[in-house]
Formats: C-alpha cells, sequence, structure tokens
C-alpha cells in the first residue's frame, strides 16, 4: 500500500470520529477533502501522465 493510499485512510478514519466532536458538517467536509483531494489531483493529469502513474502502481503490485 503507498504512502498516499495510507494518509487517504488515515484522513477518513479521521474524519469519522470528529463526527463524534464537530458538528456534522464539517466532518462531512473533513471526510470529502480526505477523498477528493488525491482524486482530483489524478484527474488532471494529461492522459501520458495518467498512464505513467498506472504503469508504476502496477510495476508495484508485480503484474
Amino acid at each position: 500500500m503507498s504512502t498516499g493510499t495510507k494518509i487517504a485512510i488515515g484522513g477518513v478514519v479521521v474524519g469519522f470520529l470528529t463526527l463524534f466532536v464537530f458538528p456534522w458538517w464539517l466532518s462531512a467536509l473533513i471526510i470529502v477533502g480526505s477523498i477528493g483531494v488525491p482524486v482530483a489531483g489524478y484527474l488532471l493529469l494529461d492522459p501520458s501522465q495518467r498512464k505513467r502513474v498506472n504503469r508504476q502502481v502496477r510495476k508495484r503490485i508485480g503484474s
């Protein structure tokens, strides 16, 4: 599992834990931000850059 994935999962967990401490809308912002920011970053890449990222991921997996 990549470092970025671990950080994203940690953000989601922290987001769910904040449901008990903060108002629901603030918790929703934290959860959406921890998922949405990496996804938005991936979608902003050019198609050639996406292929390169996908190749690197497959190499790490061993496919």
